[in-house]
């Protein structure tokens, strides 16, 4: 916790903090305190247990995903308030953690919208990796009735659902393009330039493009 105090620096803080998250710590130097410690899953717990975000942040880099219980996932994800916390937590250890799949089906219809914003993001994950056993069209079902007056990062979840279906489904690709014109969710969202829009009916024709040119 000394050696994090050190690399606090208050203009990343005060970018963080604009966006939802409450740590002033350069990520570059996190991840190398993180490779010089290697996986230490005691002290992943500890240092999660402070409820620091840059702590918490370090921890998800030094765990062991494998040996977190479901229940220690679930209490850790509605914990984990901040959306970097949220967004490492699921990335680096809910997806390669054996549970899975049950948290992806608990979390999706759990009433925390922060909650089922990660259950989304791991079907997102699914509908492009292992989509079998899935229900593609009520998925876009859901989205359609839902996603429009949905809170910002769950609608975010399932605006990038939408996208993987119509990137990665040819047969369901003119319905999901319908549903992102008609919803119009995140159609003026601020784009860099170079980047992709995160407005489905762009995203998923950038992408398709993309496939075709690199057929």
């Amino acid at each position: 916790m000394a050696e994090l105090a050190t690399l606090e620096d208050p203009k990343i803080r005060r970018v963080n903090e604009r966006h939802g998250d409450d740590h002033g710590v350069n990520l570059t130097r996190l991840r190398a305190v993180a490779k010089r410690l290697g996986t230490r899953q005691e002290l992943a717990r500890g240092l999660w247990a402070t409820g620091d975000g840059a702590a918490r942040l370090l921890a998800l880099l030094v765990c062991r995903p494998k040996d977190f219980g479901r229940e220690e996932l679930d209490a850790m994800l509605r914990a984990a308030r901040t959306p970097k916390v949220q967004d490492w937590l699921i990335g680096y250890v809910v997806r390669k953690s054996p549970h899975a799949e049950e948290l992806r089906r608990a979390w999706s219809a759990d009433p925390d919208p922060l909650v089922a914003s990660a259950g989304w993001a791991l079907t997102a994950d699914r509908v492009a990796a292992k989509p079998e056993g899935l229900d593609l069209a009520a998925l876009l079902d859901v989205i359609e009735a839902r996603m429009r007056d949905a809170p910002d990062r769950l609608q975010w979840a399932m605006n990038t659902c939408l996208a993987r279906i119509g990137i990665d489904h040819a047969e369901y690709r003119a319905r999901a393009l319908d549903i992102g014109e008609r919803l119009e969710v995140l159609k003026d969202y601020p784009t860099s330039p170079g980047c992709t829009s995160p407005y489905a009916p762009v995203w998923i024709t950038e992408m398709v493009r993309r496939q075709h040119a690199g057929a």
